[in-house]
């Protein structure tokens, strides 16, 4: 007789390095291989959250500022803690069944993986009896506490994608996936039986952080829409050199972070010009990312899946596109082609994750996070 795998169901919440407000979704599976998406929603911030979170974060530089700020990031991250809380409570009353996890990632303010520190702000243990539910959060620091880098979690959801995408839809092996959210990462899936060996993953630099901070310097807008300003630029080709001499990627072991960058270089420049010279600076990055994961690829044709709010910047993908023209046996193309929202990718990720943890099943691999053994990560509480 074959035992029938239990099936949960989860909530995942995300919110990202634009700190605009929570993708959240709401997932059925195993942890394993079935898997089904229930609903995908977006909850933006207030302007008052939004302007707090911004600003903690630029005060955030060191552990020590953890411990000086320790009153604002505690006050904080309460109130966050709460406005998750209302969009557990409006999806159980849109759903009306069992949902048994959810699965919360919190706001990234410090991550500093070379000293085992990566702090999310948000309080599973309220989230829980706010909503009675169980809780899984603080998903990073079995990680680092094994070696890791903390980052970047969803590739092993990408590894289930993948067998869905070479099954249902045909989509022939390797199937690499090109996150483009605040900072870029690449996940590499090789074979479709969820061996997780065989896969990689790595962050290989700036998504929208850099465009998105400065459109918000020098705009009042919050981002390039479309790609449109950018578009409607010149790129400052000296400028563009200068950047990309003074900092580059060298080894793709170590996660990124918004701090690891920095926008000066663009000073002076209109606000056009400077975001056409930003979008091919990170253009740039993210070439150098596809060209060194193409190297475990080089003799198959290879299909890279973009999701992410940077796929929806025309210029930035296009200006991609343009310098990896040569690579014939480089495929580019949105996930949304296939029936994923690319939006809600990471949310999605977050319930199967909350799954996985509460299982104790590994989340995270050598070969994604650079941990020593794969391990599961996550803590599961329930305070109701």
């Amino acid at each position: 007789m074959i035992m029938k795998k239990n099936l949960y169901t989860a909530i995942g919440l995300m919110s990202g390095t634009s700190m605009d407000g929570i993708d959240a979704s709401l997932i059925k599976s195993d942890g394993l291989n079935e898997y089904t998406n229930i609903l995908d929603d977006y909850y933006k911030f207030d302007n008052e959250l939004y302007q707090k979170l911004i600003e903690l974060r630029s005060l955030i530089f060191n552990e020590d500022d953890l411990h000086k700020y320790s009153k604002d990031v505690n006050q904080l991250e309460r109130e966050l803690t709460i406005f998750h809380s209302k969009i557990v409570n409006k999806i159980s009353e849109k759903y009306q069944n069992k949902i048994d996890l959810i699965g919360f990632h919190g706001q990234t303010i410090f991550h500093e993986p070379n000293i085992g520190v990566s702090k999310q702000i948000g309080d599973g243990k309220l989230l829980s009896q706010l909503t009675k539910k169980k809780v899984v959060y603080d998903f990073r620091q079995n990680d680092l506490a094994n070696g890791g880098q903390g980052a970047p979690l969803v590739p092993i959801f990408h590894n289930l994608l993948s067998k869905i995408l070479n099954k249902k839809n045909k989509v022939k092996y390797p199937i690499c996936f090109l996150n483009i959210g605040g900072i870029s990462n690449i996940t590499i899936t090789e074979d479709n039986d969820l061996k997780t060996e065989k896969l990689k993953a790595f962050d290989i630099g700036p998504g929208n952080c850099l465009i998105d901070l400065w459109i918000k310097k020098n705009s009042k807008y919050k981002y390039d829409d479309k790609g449109q300003i950018g578009k409607s630029g010149t790129v400052d080709s000296l400028i563009l050199n200068q950047a990309i001499e003074n900092f580059s990627i060298d080894s793709y072991d170590k996660s990124l972070d918004i701090k690891n960058f920095d926008i000066s270089f663009a000073k002076g420049l209109s606000l056009e010009n400077g975001s056409a010279t930003i979008t091919s600076y990170t253009t740039h990055l993210i070439v150098k990312g596809i060209e060194y994961a193409n190297k475990f690829n080089k003799n198959n044709k290879t299909k890279y899946l973009i999701s992410g709010g940077g796929r929806k910047n025309n210029f930035l993908i296009d200006s991609i596109k343009k310098n990896l023209i040569d690579y014939k046996n480089i495929d580019i193309e949105l996930i949304d082609r296939y029936n994923f929202n690319g939006d809600f990718i990471e949310s999605q990720a977050f319930g199967y994750l909350a799954i996985r943890s509460f299982l104790d099943l590994p989340i995270t691999f050598p070969n994604t996070t650079g941990c020593k053994i794969s391990v599961s990560g996550g803590k599961v509480i329930k305070h109701f």
